[in-house]
């Protein structure tokens, strides 16, 4: 009796190659971006629930902030972009902003991000 082959063909091999290279290919331009953004979360909350900023102006809050991101190094939001209300005595702060990273030749990948210092978020 015969046996059948198994395995992966010379071309079957050539497009999981590719496959693996296109999704590391993606996360290598992709994952910087989410880091930013979470770092930015990160800071906005921590901004918002600082004692310092219980009492403080608009623009306190908004040099504070910049302070953070300064050490940070994150480029997306600045003081100036944040948009800052209360709720319930509580100093919230959120943010939206486009990142647009580019991929290969003119294909781009376009993600919108949107956080806020509220529990909800």
């Amino acid at each position: 009796m015969r046996s059948k082959q198994q395995g992966l063909s010379l071309i079957g091999f050539i497009l999981v190659g590719l496959l693996v290279a296109f999704t590391v290919m993606m996360g290598m331009k992709v994952v910087p971006s989410v880091i930013e953004y979470f770092t930015i979360l990160r800071n906005i909350k921590q901004v918002a629930s600082s004692s310092e900023t219980a009492n403080a102006t608009v623009a306190d809050i908004r040099k504070a902030y910049d302070k953070r991101v300064t050490i940070e190094y994150t480029t997306k939001i600045r003081g100036s972009d944040l948009d800052i209300t209360k709720d319930n005595g509580k100093v919230v702060l959120s943010f939206a902003y486009t990142d647009k990273i580019s991929l290969f030749s003119n294909v781009s990948l376009v993600i919108d991000y949107q956080g806020s210092s509220s529990a909800s978020d």
